[in-house]
């Protein structure tokens, strides 16, 4: 994987979670993210087999995360106990220009930014929640990152993704990005490359379990 596109990926996930500055470590980053689920984040820029060993072997803490760039079915054989997969996803990246984002019948879209991050969410016109999005733009001239898309089961196929994406884009676009990058899942892909987005290759994580309570005090 590019090592500048995990760069860009790592600094715009940061401002778009409020985690903490990213720790360049040997092998890539390491930044507390503070979260019961998640309460540090490894991401590693070139990972192989002695350190997907080394690291699964020696942290223990519970709800560590571990991000990497190979496929699941290749890093399995190498991971200590203890560990189990996050869903499968894949890195992707597109080019930005400003495009037209009109919300379609009976939906609104509501857009405000704070902190280097814009969110969107779309509304249907008696105010339920139909969908939303963020993209988080760490300076002026720096990748965007999107983050967090959703849509709500009962909305979908009705344009709303796209309309989300791009909103964003456009935000992104006056913040001064040219380019933007994200974590898609497997259901995410489709939507994003429909929009011109490009695959780099897997993004796999692993989530350290919490140890099991003690049977006796």
């Amino acid at each position: 994987m590019d090592a500048e596109l995990v760069r860009s990926w790592v600094e715009g996930w940061v401002v778009s979670r409020g985690a903490a500055p990213p720790v360049v470590e040997p092998w890539g980053f390491t930044f507390e993210v503070g979260l019961t689920g998640q309460v540090t984040r490894h991401v590693l820029t070139d990972a192989d087999e002695p350190l997907i060993r080394k690291l699964t072997e020696t942290v223990t803490a519970p709800n560590t995360w571990i991000k990497f760039f190979l496929p699941p079915q290749t890093v399995a054989p190498w991971v200590a106990p203890g560990w189990r997969f996050d869903s499968d996803g894949f890195v992707m990246s597109a080019p930005l220009r400003p495009t037209a984002a009109e919300a379609p019948a009976g939906y609104r879209v509501r857009t405000w930014g704070r902190g280097g991050v814009t969110r969107v969410v779309v509304l249907t016109d008696d105010g339920a929640f139909a969908a939303r999005g963020q993209v988080a733009v760490p300076g002026p001239g720096r990748t965007a990152v999107v983050d967090q898309v959703e849509t709500s089961p009962a909305h979908r196929r009705k344009g709303l993704g796209s309309l989300v994406m791009r909103t964003l884009a456009n935000a992104a676009v006056d913040a001064g990005s040219s380019t933007a990058v994200l974590g898609a899942t497997t259901e995410g892909r489709a939507l994003y490359e429909s929009l011109g987005w490009r695959t780099h290759g897997p993004l796999t994580g692993l989530i350290r379990d919490a140890a099991p309570e003690a049977a006796y005090a």
